[in-house]
Formats: structure tokens, C-alpha cells, sequence
């Protein structure tokens, strides 16, 4: 093997360096320059199939985002490659569909856990472990959405492997099963839908890595069954700001963690 090509990683193509220790996962590649325009000195470390990788600065801090394609497989596999070269933190920014009838278009929804209606999660744990968000995480988007003053909705969502089966159910074999399931997500007030939470929570608890994820509400389909006026919102700008904006926050704190108790390793 040539000396350029040692621990380069298979999927996403990047090595030791070439990304910051802070990760803002998009799942569209098109999104990522957009991304790493908030940050300082952001450049275009390649691309390879669906993950593109920028890299940057914030606060001084070493930082990078990268896409992750659609659904859980894809979203693991750049969790763990990317913390092969050092990643520790990641932040999903990404977008959903409402299901309790508060979240509306164009809010943003902090998933607090992720129900593991997919198959990615269970080749890392049994299904009685939950999908849960890194604390740490949670808050500092939390912080970020209300020093803004943006609407978010913090709670649980739903993470699904087929696209269509939530959106044609009707013509799924197993629609009655898919109904049912809704119905409970509805009744147990779970605040969206998407794909890669559930994977990517469950994947970083198990490297002992921090995870969370803030989406950008497109739409709510039980919101429009009742005909309600709601208007499909594609702007993801509040959510690609709230992730940065909580990745300078963790970076902060982290710092003065590290200050505060000299036998922590600093996570920076």
C-alpha cells in the first residue's frame, strides 16, 4: 500500500486530518458546502458516492460536515469511519415529517430518542435497547433554537427504512401493519418522522461517541388530513444554523470542562 493511501477510509475516502473532531451530518450532498459556509476557512475535502466532505474552523476548533445519503446503512457507515480518523461528536441536520399535530412546517423538531422501526440499529444491539440522544447534544441545541427564537419541538421520532411505506402504505402487503404502527406513533405524541436517528444514536452509544439531530419540519400529514392550511416548507437554513450554532456551543463547554477538571481528557 502507498504511503498516501494508509488508514485512508473506504466509503468516504478521507483520512486522519482531513476532518475536525465535530461532525454536522446532512444527509443530502448538496447540502454540504452550503453547511461549511458558516464556517471559518471552509474547503471541499472531496467527495466519494453519497459522502461529501467540507472541513473548517469554529472557534478556533477543527470542524467538518458530511453527508450521509438516505436511511441508516449509510448514515453508520460514515459514523464509523469517521470516528476511525477521530470524530467524537456528531450533530444530524437533516429534515422530517410532523406527526403530533403541533409540530408544523417549517418548525424544527430536537429528537430526545428515536424509535428503531429500521435495521440498521439491530445489528449493534438487541431491540430492547433504546436509540437515545447524547444529553450534551440535546441541550445545546435546545440553547441554540431558543437564543434564536426559533420554534422546536424536543421529543421522540420515528426512524423507518422505507420512504414509501409511511407515504403508500395502501399499497404495501403488510399496509395493515404500517397503519397500525402509525396509529401508535400518533397516540404515543412522537413528534416526526425520518431515517437516520435511530442508526446513527444506537451506533454512536455503542462507540462511546455523542450523537444528536435537529430536523426541519417539510410538512405534517396527519396536520393536512384534518385540513389544516400547511403549506410544505423546504428552507432548511433554521436548522443548518441551529446545528451550527450548537456545535460552537459544545465546543465551548467542552473547553471549560476540561479547564474546570484537568483529569478529563480534553475532547477538543
Amino acid at each position: 500500500m502507498k504511503p498516501r493511501e494508509e488508514n485512508l477510509q473506504y466509503h468516504i475516502h478521507c483520512r486522519p486530518g482531513d476532518v475536525g473532531a465535530y461532525v454536522i451530518l446532512p444527509g443530502d450532498p448538496g447540502r454540504c458546502e452550503k453547511i461549511a459556509q458558516y464556517f471559518d476557512a471552509p474547503y471541499h475535502v472531496g467527495t466519494n458516492r453519497e459522502y461529501c466532505t467540507w472541513t473548517g474552523t469554529l472557534e478556533g476548533t477543527k470542524v467538518s460536515v458530511v453527508s450521509t445519503g438516505i436511511g441508516g446503512p449509510s448514515a453508520a457507515i460514515a459514523m464509523e469511519e469517521l470516528a476511525a480518523i477521530g470524530a467524537h461528536t456528531f450533530l444530524r441536520v437533516g429534515t422530517c415529517g410532523g406527526i403530533d399535530l403541533p409540530v408544523k412546517a417549517g418548525d424544527l423538531v430536537i429528537a430526545t430518542g428515536a424509535i428503531r422501526f429500521e435495521g440498521t440499529s439491530r445489528e449493534y444491539a438487541p431491540i430492547e435497547y433504546p436509540a437515545v440522544a447524547d444529553f450534551d447534544c440535546v441541550l445545546a441545541l435546545r440553547d441554540a433554537a431558543a437564543a434564536a427564537g426559533r420554534t422546536a419541538h424536543l421529543g421522540i421520532v420515528q426512524c423507518k427504512d422505507s420512504f414509501y411505506g409511511q407515504h403508500s402504505p395502501e399499497r404495501m402487503p403488510v399496509a395493515p401493519q404500517l397503519r397500525y404502527k402509525w396509529e401508535c406513533w400518533k397516540r404515543l405524541h412522537v413528534k416526526a418522522s425520518e431515517m437516520e436517528s435511530a442508526a446513527l444514536f444506537v451506533v454512536a452509544n455503542s462507540l462511546n461517541l455523542r450523537c444528536g439531530s435537529v430536523f426541519h419540519v417539510i410538512w405534517n400529514q396527519e396536520r393536512q388530513a384534518l385540513g389544516y392550511d400547511e403549506p410544505e416548507s423546504h428552507d432548511t437554513d433554521q436548522a443548518v444554523r441551529t446545528g451550527v450554532e450548537a456545535l460552537r456551543l459544545l465546543i465551548a463547554r467542552d473547553r471549560r470542562g476540561a479547564q474546570a477538571d484537568r483529569t478529563q481528557p480534553l475532547r477538543i
